[in-house]
């Protein structure tokens, strides 16, 4: 199906200007995105490139009719959207301001912004210096988990689901961020009655490849490692209990047997009494 008849079903075929980038954009996509790895059809291709051309452009996309006539699921759709979308090299640009407004939730600006600077800072302290030049925070993940994380803990609403697509990533890259900022930045993003789950901040400590497996406290943030010492103190002391409460049930059945097995081998004889005298 050609292009402008696509943006015409869509109801975007008044903008030329919209149709020729979302051209450009599907043919940079031939170059670098192998399409049949993931299943994505030439009428889906279209339609991915024409909604990176009506955001960037600051134009109105009707996403649901987009998803209907691609022919995918609103799933299959997001993931398609996303691995095109990083394939051609194009970033979505996430403003705080701009999220806070869409979400109605103004005053989350300073605290978002707070967070994100001090994930910033912890981070990079916890990298070796060859390694912080490359890092780049410029991704709008960073931005979307930390306002997601902000609103959780002022108990307001954002929809994580709307904040992945916004951000153009994964739904298994944005846990691994939120997961990441609250183990650096508990102070900031967590919240006290919440519990951590030591598994889960193992299992993220690769993030960007460069976490470290223990961290120090700076500027009074969660050291992941103060938990684990006292846990394994606790451990050390149940196994020691457990370990002499062993000995203990091992010498009295030890005990007992001993006492059993002589028991059977002394066998009591009974006495004859000889009352007849003997004749000399």
């Amino acid at each position: 199906m050609d292009m402008s008849e696509i943006a015409k079903r869509l109801g975007l075929s008044d903008s030329k200007y919209l149709v020729r980038k979302a051209a450009e954009l599907r043919r940079l996509a031939d170059i670098q995105f192998d399409s049949s790895i993931i299943g994505v059809g030439e009428t889906c291709k279209a339609v991915i490139c024409l909604e990176i051309a009506a955001s960037r452009m600051d134009i109105i996309f009707d996403r649901q009719t987009a998803i209907k006539l691609s022919g995918l699921s609103e799933k299959a759709y997001n993931r398609s959207f996303n691995s095109m979308q990083n394939s051609i090299g194009v970033k979505n640009k996430l403003d705080i301001r701009e999220l806070a407004i869409q979400f109605g939730c103004v005053r989350l600006i300073p605290f978002v912004h707070k967070g994100i600077s001090l994930f910033k800072d912890r981070f990079l302290a916890s990298l070796p210096l060859s390694r912080r030049a490359s890092t780049d925070f410029a991704r709008p993940v960073f931005t979307a988990a930390a306002f997601y994380l902000c609103a959780k803990k002022h108990k307001l609403r954002a929809d994580k689901i709307k904040l992945i697509e916004l951000a153009g990533t994964s739904e298994s890259e944005f846990a691994n961020v939120t997961t990441s900022m609250m183990d650096l930045c508990f102070d900031v993003f967590g919240i006290a009655k919440e519990k951590k789950d030591s598994k889960k901040i193992q299992g993220n400590r690769e993030l960007l490849d460069a976490l470290p497996e223990k961290r120090r406290l700076v500027d009074g943030g969660y050291s992941s490692s103060d938990g684990e010492e006292e846990g394994s103190a606790y451990k050390k002391r149940k196994k020691m209990e457990k370990h002499d409460l062993d000995e203990w049930k091992a010498a009295v059945l030890k005990s007992n047997k001993l006492s059993k097995t002589s028991g059977k081998q002394t066998k009591l004889k009974q006495g004859t009494l000889d009352f007849l005298k003997k004749v000399p």
